[in-house]
């Protein structure tokens, strides 16, 4: 992980109290350049993973130990997305501790998001300055490639309720863009791709791609509410940097996940209802669904060549990706593979060759090579129900699916409350005419009805088959009894052998979705901010004071610690204040809050890092703003008044 400069803030605390309450001493210290060593000879870097040795450790398989001791640090990351609450958590495994929580799509008010004009500006708001939407429902995460492994640069995450796609800065692990996206509703499944599908230079993500769960009718304006000829969903494929839709491709059916394959050129996503029925009862008439395949290439050089329509009042080139009008293989933008009925997940084989479909409402999963899918674009195969290689029996409800980088697939049972460890290649043996083979190698209860899984890289060329997350959506009686709701239960299980051995449970708030766990040097995070990565950052205390144009004021603010430059502002009943703070200390985790009394108004800067918000004064008096994160051995002093005259 990348360190700052500078100095360590148990040092810097340490010193700050031997100098008593000198505030002078204490923003010298500040300000000092050392070399960072580990805090209270803690460990620090790769030398502190936890182990597997030594006694007195919780020791499980092959895996080594889940106990993580004081000073040392967890050996993965894992991103998670939040469900309800809207955001997406960091958790460190193997301990399952949580470390961060990264807001993007609702308000939270431990730093401020919604509050600052910076996170209202990413969240979007409406014409009088309120937010455009304050709830969401997060479900799937992913990060950006190269190389086919995660890259530690992006990772994005979705909201359900009102189609949006947000992505995350993983030096600085924040949000710094949100996309709606146009003509969709009920956005479920995204995934990134792993290279460009023509250009083989480009070994690293340029498009996320996003699923329609609930189809519409098209343009959504009222009309053709009981036509299902008019009810279609989009696949949506993002830019990865820009955030700007690229383009969108009509589909019969519902999107259900999306994945991506390592060559770049195909993405898919299992669909049910491919009925394209209205009410429930169509929905489900027929016995197979579908996985959808999308080739890319071909899809954008349609719309370079014209070939592409608008919806509504969007600008977004739209292909037609409808079964009928992508029969001739020599054509086609997409293709469907049959599928049982209702699927639930699509996976990538970290070895490049296979996607795999949970059957959910059968107890199989679906094996498809994708060769054989590119040998149908190329007229290669005759019959795209060829690509099938495998179809397994696994289980009861069989949802979501992760690898270990071993040949071997584990699927979460629903309905059983098991994962099943089933080996690929005996499957395909079995499929192509060995019966007696039982591709079935393990089976774990856990507790209870899994959802999603995911193992330490697994999806990934580096898939490693050493720790596998489970998320289950009932804990029962796994934990303290805390009224009606329950939480719910992340599982961590060792993978390393051939037996899966159950490691710990985690509680965690309902509901979460799902994530990835890769190794923590793909990640190299910055503890401080680069001072010019704000055009509006006070550079110095000197910079700062107040301006005043009519009734619009601007408070230029800093903060060293124990204070803040200036202590004391005036300003008049009925001026618009915008108000900017930049932390000063370039210390890290020397985190600054700003909280002002009676005008809604809470929010942290850390080192070296600028915020602004703007509130209207609708009340005369002394109003004391305060820091809200400790910070030094005087932060309760550290606090100025806002004086608003009558």
């Amino acid at each position: 992980m990348g360190a700052a400069s500078g100095l360590g803030r148990r040092r810097f605390l340490h010193s700050a109290a031997a100098v008593g309450v000198s505030a002078v001493g204490a923003m010298g210290l500040a300000g000092c350049n050392e070399n960072k060593g580990p805090a209270g000879g803690g460990a620090s870097g790769a030398g502190a993973a936890a182990s597997g040795g030594g006694s007195g450790e919780h020791k499980v398989g092959g895996a080594g130990s889940v106990e993580v001791k004081p000073g040392q640090l967890d050996t993965h990351y894992g991103l998670w997305s939040s469900g309800h609450t809207g955001d997406a958590r960091v958790i460190g495994i193997p301990s399952g501790r949580e470390l961060l929580r990264i807001p993007c799509f609702v308000p939270d008010a431990l730093i401020g998001w919604g509050l600052t004009n910076e996170s209202k500006a990413v969240m979007g708001t409406k014409a009088d300055g309120s937010l455009e939407y304050t709830v969401a429902d997060t479900h799937h995460i992913h990060a950006s490639y190269k190389d086919g492994i995660y890259d530690g640069k992006y990772a994005w995450i979705n909201d359900k309720i009102n189609a949006r796609l947000a992505r995350f800065r993983l030096d600085y692990m924040v949000c710094d863009k949100i996309t709606k996206i146009p003509n969709i509703q009920g956005f479920h499944g995204i995934f990134p791709d792993k290279r460009d599908p023509v250009d083989p230079a480009i070994n690293y993500t340029t498009r996320v791609f996003c699923g329609q769960e609930f189809h519409v009718p098209m343009p959504n304006k009222g009309k053709d509410l009981e036509d299902p000829t008019k009810y279609h969903c989009l696949f949506t494929c993002v830019d990865a940097e820009t955030m700007d839709v690229r383009w969108q491709a009509r589909i019969d059916g519902n999107c259900d996940l999306v994945a991506t394959s390592f060559d770049g050129k195909l993405a898919a996503s299992n669909q049910y209802n491919t009925e394209n029925g209205v009410h429930f009862a169509e929905m489900m008439s027929a016995e197979r669904d579908a996985c959808l395949f999308f080739n890319i290439a071909r899809i954008e050089q349609a719309i370079k060549d014209g070939k592409a329509t608008t919806i509504g009042d969007s600008k977004v080139p739209v292909v037609d990706c409808t079964v009928e009008a992508n029969k001739d293989p020599k054509t086609a933008l997409s293709v469907r593979v049959s599928v049982p009925k209702n699927p639930h997940g699509v996976n990538a084989t970290p070895d490049g060759k296979y996607f795999i479909c949970s059957g959910k409402l059968s107890p199989t999963a679906t094996v498809i090579e994708l060769q054989k899918v590119l040998d149908w674009f190329d007229g290669k195969l005759d019959d795209i129900e060829k690509a099938i290689v495998a179809e397994p029996e696994i289980g009861l409800g069989p949802l979501h699916t992760t690898f270990d980088g071993r040949g071997n697939a584990y699927t979460t049972l629903f309905l059983d409350s098991q994962v099943v460890k089933w080996n690929i290649d005996t499957a395909i043996k079995k499929h192509a005419g060995d019966k007696a083979l039982n591709p079935v190698v393990d089976r774990l209860d856990v507790m209870y009805q899994p959802g999603h899984i995911n193992a330490t890289q697994a999806e990934t060329i580096e898939a490693d088959g050493v720790w596998m997350a489970v998320g289950n959506k009932f804990s029962k009686d796994r934990f303290l009894p805390v009224g009606p709701m329950h939480p719910e239960n992340d599982q961590l299980v060792d993978i390393t052998g051939d037996k899966m051995i159950l490691a710990h449970d985690n509680a965690v708030r309902p509901e979460p979705h799902d994530f990835v766990i890769f190794k923590r040097d793909w990640i190299h995070t910055k503890q401080v901010y680069a001072l010019d990565d704000s055009p509006i950052a006070v550079k110095e205390p000197k910079a700062t004071g107040v301006t005043r144009e009519g009734k619009k004021v601007t408070v230029r603010m800093a903060s060293i610690a124990p204070t803040y430059y200036p202590i004391e502002f005036n300003v008049k009943v009925g001026d618009e204040v915008t108000l900017i703070l930049t932390n000063l200390d370039k210390v890290e985790d020397l985190t600054h809050g700003f909280a002002l009394p009676e005008y809604n108004v809470q929010f942290l800067v850390n080192p070296l890092e600028t915020k602004s918000v703007t509130f209207k004064i609708d009340k005369p008096g002394v109003f004391w703003f305060y820091c809200t994160n400790f910070c030094h051995a005087l932060h309760l002093e550290m606090r100025g008044r806002m004086i608003v005259e009558a």
